[in-house]
């Protein structure tokens, strides 16, 4: 048997034996370290040609992607970023602005969280390679988990989805979204090169649960897409869901360049949009998208089966199951 037989799921559930039942299986380990405080820990790997390319990103762009996926990994758990390191694998005939442009990139995504690097290494390798290790801070009573959802609660997703897939495209294709005016192009572009680590949001999070007297809340990011984040967190907490398709916040310039079901798909499956996906109770999920404007939509309700279904509300669509392989795999 070979790892392409089982996948990516399949072989992260083998290597989850080798780790703490209680450690993984969150967007970070989380280890007490004080009577109150815990350490997020998330290590992510970039690889050329699988990641990112000079034809859709650059140096610059790649290492911005790079540090924000990190950081989004830490906004998922609810952490404030600490410090980070990085391990960098290049060939000895790599340029050397390239490297330098990525570490730019890096550290301008980083110093808007006033994040340092700390340290890494460097290795020679015939294919580039990132790995970064980010070290956030969570008070033990506030870290955010995938296991906590429970029936009833709403599902509330941040941002648009499906952005950053299109920003691909328009890089991969240039005859794609011929129509679209300049702005609308660079914002898609910007989607895909330049992603916002939702640490945001947060605050507004933390406000919200205090006047309610009571941390109830489920959540990861949705770096692998909207459909892999409500599905991970309903398989982590024994829920099921049902989300609505007419609630996806889908941006409004895919009617003009797409049909309806490529932009559902880009929605659901489109992936590294980097925002985050929140389970928490009915009333909490509408006072934070009423503070958070229009950034934030509640898209569906998690059920007590476990069934995970996309429905329409509208009765256009039949229900039908979401699934993980709808997304990347990586095998």
């Amino acid at each position: 048997m070979q790892v392409k037989d089982i996948g990516e799921q399949g072989l992260l559930r083998i290597l989850q034996k080798f780790c703490p039942a209680e450690i993984v299986g969150d967007d970070c380990a989380v280890m007490p370290t004080t009577p109150n405080q815990s350490l997020a820990i998330t290590t992510d790997m970039l690889v050329d040609g699988v990641h990112f390319s000079d034809r859709t990103t650059g140096p610059y762009y790649a290492g911005w992607r790079a540090a924000a996926a990190n950081l989004s990994d830490l906004a998922a758990m609810g952490a404030t970023p600490l410090a980070v390191t990085v391990a960098l694998a290049v060939a000895a005939d790599t340029a050397v602005e390239w490297v330098e442009e990525f570490y730019r990139g890096m550290t301008a995504c980083l110093q808007e969280y006033d994040t340092p690097i700390v340290g890494g290494d460097v290795v020679r390798s015939p294919v580039v390679t990132v790995a970064i290790t980010a070290f956030g801070q969570v008070e033990c009573d506030r870290t955010i988990s995938r296991s906590n959802a429970r029936s009833g609660w709403a599902i509330v997703a941040t941002g648009v989805h499906g952005a950053s897939r299109a920003g691909l495209e328009l890089l991969l294709n240039p005859e794609f979204g011929q129509n679209l005016e300049k702005v609308d192009r660079a914002s898609l572009i910007i989607a895909h090169q330049c992603p916002k680590p939702r640490l945001d949001v947060l605050p507004i999070v933390w406000e919200i649960l205090d006047s309610a007297g009571e941390f109830s809340i489920a959540g990861m990011d949705s770096s692998d897409g909207l459909a892999d984040a409500i599905i991970q967190i309903c398989r982590a907490s024994g829920v099921g869901a049902k989300v609505d398709r007419t609630k996806l916040p889908i941006p409004d310039i895919f009617s003009e360049i797409l049909s309806t079901e490529k932009a559902l798909d880009w929605a659901l499956y489109g992936g590294e949009d980097f925002e985050l996906v929140l389970f928490l109770p009915i009333a909490n999920a509408e006072l934070l998208v009423e503070k958070i404007g229009n950034g934030a939509a509640i898209v569906g309700i998690a059920t007590e089966s476990t069934d995970i279904w996309l429905t329409d509300s509208s009765g256009v669509y039949p229900d039908i199951v979401l699934k993980l392989d709808g997304g990347f795999q990586h095998f």
